[in-house]
């Protein structure tokens, strides 16, 4: 690991936010991956571009990055030959280093990822007959210590930063090879609004599921996301992004007003004694106070449901009881909203056991009667650990040979 500072984190649940939008770079060059298009034309203002000529730049190059995916400025066929060279000795567009990719029985994948400065995280892509969803991590560890969740187990090292957040997507994007195509014409004109659409795609959803706590690095979170939603970008609709939180309420409605993605929310209990042990957030934010904040989510409607995650965790949180109460919490609400039924993923040392599932069946059942969509996730990635609550990053005690073994024998199978 890199010998960068780790954050201090005052009690269990409120991290001091890294206030940066750009990790340094040795080499000094500045990463335009994250970075809006007023902020590129900022820069190049400062690298010595004239304000006018600075703006057509920023323009060109923002298409170059976020609609085409290119990684070198060379491709940027547009830009005169001379100008290239001025931009690679002063810019750079990066991804997050691979460490180690793994593919799962099921088709599911899994990266290891490494910033600029040592630090590593994970992102998944799981795909579906009809879907393709990314599963995208906001910080290098997490302060919330949940303890049915691996990467709950991690310290939180620190916030990614929005080119962190978006690189996890560009580089599933690299990875499937699907940017797409766009016309460079009138970009020295008046801007239009992009027309690219995510039909006929691998990947087609982004649920902010993976390692972290989204709303504890809300501003780098929503600078990203920002960017996947823009219609000259990566064109993503916001009804095809999901959030997820353990239920930092004050944060909650912002989320909504400003950033307006869809909204779930890691409930996994209905008792205060038993969500304070599991979620030990719920002892700051209460489960009324979190249901309060999930009615007044701006934008939540029948067409647009709150999803409430929920795992499933025997002799713990799965009886008949416990199911009737998730059903009146909802309607004392007056909630939009389903039920995600989520077998506990085991890992070594955790301090449950999965419910059966003919248990898992039966709270199903419960929670149908009483009128509200409660499927039950089926496990994903589980032989390489990538399935719900089990992302947390071993592959630094792993030796560089030992990787390259694992990947030789994958590729051999």
């Amino acid at each position: 690991m890199a010998d960068t500072n780790l954050m201090s984190i005052p009690g269990q649940v409120d991290p001091v936010p890294v206030a940066r939008d750009i990790t340094p770079r040795e080499d000094g060059r500045v990463d335009l991956i994250g970075l809006p298009k007023e902020r590129i034309r900022e820069l190049f203002e400062e690298a010595g571009l004239e304000p006018k000529q600075a703006k057509l730049r920023s323009k060109q190059v923002f298409h170059w990055l976020y609609h085409r995916g290119v990684t070198d400025f060379e491709a940027m066929t547009d830009i005169a030959k001379t100008m290239r060279p001025w931009l690679a000795e002063r810019f750079v567009i990066g991804r997050p280093d691979v460490v180690e990719a793994q593919h799962s029985t099921d088709g599911t994948r899994k990266w290891l990822l490494k910033t600029a400065d040592g630090h590593e995280f994970e992102m998944v892509f799981i795909p579906d007959a009809d879907r393709g969803t990314l599963c995208v991590s906001s910080q290098v560890g997490c302060t919330l210590n949940c303890r049915f969740c691996h990467t709950g187990t991690m310290r939180l090292v620190r916030n990614l930063t929005p080119g962190e957040i978006v690189g996890q997507v560009m580089l599933a994007r690299d990875a499937l090879g699907e940017w797409p195509k766009g016309s460079m014409a009138g970009l020295d004109e008046a801007e239009d609004e992009g027309h690219y659409t995510s039909d006929g795609r691998l990947l087609t959803n982004i649920v902010m599921m993976g390692m972290g706590e989204p709303l504890y690095n809300f501003d780098n979170v929503k600078g990203a996301l920002k960017l996947v939603m823009d219609g000259d970008g990566l064109a993503l609709s916001k009804r095809r992004i999901t959030l997820s939180t353990s239920g930092v309420v004050p944060a909650m409605e912002r989320c909504g007003e400003e950033i307006g993605v869809n909204l779930a929310v890691s409930l996994h209990a209905v008792t205060k004694e038993i969500r304070d042990e599991i979620v030990p957030l719920n002892k700051k934010y209460g489960i009324e106070e979190l249901l309060e904040a999930c009615a007044a989510y701006p934008g939540a409607s029948n067409a647009r449901r709150i999803t409430f995650e929920y795992v499933m965790l025997k002799d713990k949180n799965d009886s008949d009881e416990h199911a009737r109460e998730l059903v009146r919490l909802i309607k004392q609400y007056k909630l939009p909203a389903k039920v995600n039924l989520i077998p506990f993923n085991p890992w070594p040392g955790a301090p449950y056991e999965c419910s059966t599932p003919e248990r898992v069946k039966r709270f199903s059942d419960i929670v149908f009667e009483g009128g509200i969509s409660a499927p039950v996730r089926t496990p994903r990635g589980r032989d390489i650990d990538a399935a719900c609550g089990q992302l947390k990053t071993a592959a630094e005690k792993k030796s560089r040979a030992q990787r390259d073994r694992e990947a030789a024998e994958a590729a051999s199978a």
